[in-house]
């Protein structure tokens, strides 16, 4: 429930800002007599939901130090620290990519991440409870899942399809609250842009946003069975195998928050179906029994 009142205020903020730039840069010129400029709002949608989404790619490295607390390893200071560098610098070589900046942050629960603008450009973080509760086996294999979300671009990816949803999402829900506005007013040669536009705009862009997060869920999860495989390619299939079956071992739910769940190695357990169409991974169990079947190359 939390994280759908969340949801939910952020569209909020996000329709408030996107008003409010519109009225001060004159954007919301395409609402007039002649009824909307679709041309114009199209350009508008799309700069606004690339931008955004951009934007937050550029300083995903950055959100995540601060919001996770992430100690970056610019010099080891313990064998257990140069270890982790030495895997990931082993794994990124093996996978192509330039050397990610790897790092610890301080939770109970096992997990891992990676974020960053681009291959060459990443942020590869684990857990001081995945390092606790978890072998070096099994430690290694979930650094080859996270090393094969940079290798696979999945971060420049979901950023592009987040983009797109977004357009289609700001494109859509101003033509539906304009709509709804026309229907709504009396007088035939306002401009429409009233309190019915408004209310309609917040109510669509927040169903669509729904839709949208469905949609850029389903894809984190299909993206995390390809991780899975690119992880047992790095440390091989048992491995990683044991490292999704040691997330199963009962703990406090292993959860990130925000944009770093959707390049974590576990995310939250999907209770029930509704929570299921948000959740960002796929069920253990389904990621398991993909991996036995899978072709390992």
């Amino acid at each position: 429930m939390k994280r759908v009142l969340l949801f939910v205020l952020t569209n909020i903020a996000v329709l408030a800002v996107i008003s409010l730039v519109m009225r001060i840069f004159g954007f919301d010129g395409y609402m007039y007599e002649q009824g909307l400029n679709y041309g114009a709002l199209a350009v508008f949608s799309i700069l606004w939901g690339s931008v955004g989404s951009f934007i937050s790619l550029a300083m995903s490295k950055w959100s995540a130090k601060r919001a996770m607390g992430v100690y970056v390893i610019k010099q080891p200071t313990n064998a257990n620290e140069e270890w982790l560098v030495e895997t990931v610098r082993r794994q990124a070589q093996q996978a192509g990519i330039g050397m990610p900046e790897v790092g610890i942050f301080r939770s109970s629960s096992p997990n891992a991440f990676a974020t960053g603008m681009s291959r060459n450009n990443a942020l590869v973080a684990v857990s001081s409870g995945l390092m606790d509760r978890m072998n070096k086996d099994e430690v290694e294999a979930v650094l080859g899942h996270e090393v094969s979300h940079v290798a696979n671009g999945d971060m420049i990816t979901m950023a592009l399809l987040q983009g797109i949803l977004n357009a289609f999402v700001i494109f859509f829900s101003r033509i539906i609250g304009y709509a709804i506005a026309a229907a709504m007013r009396n007088d035939r040669n306002g401009a429409g842009y009233g309190i019915g536009q408004f209310i309609g705009t917040l109510i669509a862009q927040i169903i669509l946003g729904f839709l949208a997060a469905i949609i850029i869920n389903k894809f984190s999860r299909y993206r995390e069975f390809h991780a899975d495989e690119g992880g047992a390619r790095l440390a091989g299939r048992q491995k990683m195998i044991n490292a999704l079956k040691a997330l199963q071992r009962p703990s406090s739910e292993n959860h990130l928050e925000g944009e770093f769940a959707a390049f974590g190695i576990s995310g939250s357990r999907a209770k029930s179906t509704l929570r299921s169409l948000f959740s960002t991974h796929p069920p253990l169990e389904d990621r398991i029994a993909a991996l036995e079947v899978a072709e390992i190359i």
